[in-house]
């Protein structure tokens, strides 16, 4: 296998793409490698098989998807609550073909066990951390309540536009720091 991490970040980013445009069944070693640009054979070169880019494709999304350290430097209340879903909405919003990606492989992992393991555990992993974040940070809300609203709210705003108003992540934060009480 290779080891230039420039070009294997490009193909599973190309890999990416391919899973947004085209789904899961459309993802093949040929398709990465006319998505990345790179001479045909280079993805196969890199991952030993369909599996292995699958998986790394979902690792990589959840870091091109994360937050940005210095956006968690605000003092805690319903402002800085509203400002980090914001944030999110907005990353996935520019990030549209990642979180596409994401939906593709979710999908994908009903049907592989490798890959439902090692999703499972990175989501597990992001959830834990963003209800210690809430909590850390004193935010109002059950953190549980808004992760699946606001999984519910991208769901929705990402592949079918137009059916949520413009304020709907303000009008779900507002009711569900009205509604919310922290899990223990």
């Amino acid at each position: 296998m290779r080891s230039n991490p420039e070009r294997r970040t490009a193909l599973v980013d190309a890999a990416i793409e391919v899973l947004a445009s085209d789904g899961a069944r459309g993802l093949t070693f040929r398709s990465v490698d006319q998505a990345a640009g790179v001479p045909a054979g280079t993805a196969s070169n890199y991952f030993t098989n369909r599996d292995a880019l699958l998986l790394q494709a979902g690792l990589r999304i959840h870091d091109r998807l994360g937050p940005d350290p210095t956006d968690l430097d605000q003092p805690p209340s319903a402002e800085f609550l509203t400002d980090l879903l914001r944030l999110l909405r907005q990353r996935l919003t520019e990030d549209r073909t990642g979180y596409l990606a994401l939906l593709e492989l979710r999908l994908e992992a009903t049907r592989r066990p490798e890959l439902q393991e090692a999703l499972t555990t990175r989501v597990r992993a992001n959830l834990d951390e963003n209800v210690q974040l809430h909590r850390d940070h004193g935010l109002p809300g059950d953190p549980l309540l808004l992760y699946l609203a606001m999984g519910g709210l991208m769901l929705e705003s990402l592949t079918l536009p137009g059916v949520l108003p413009d304020n709907a992540l303000e009008q779900l934060v507002g009711h569900l720091i009205r509604a919310g009480r922290p899990t223990p």
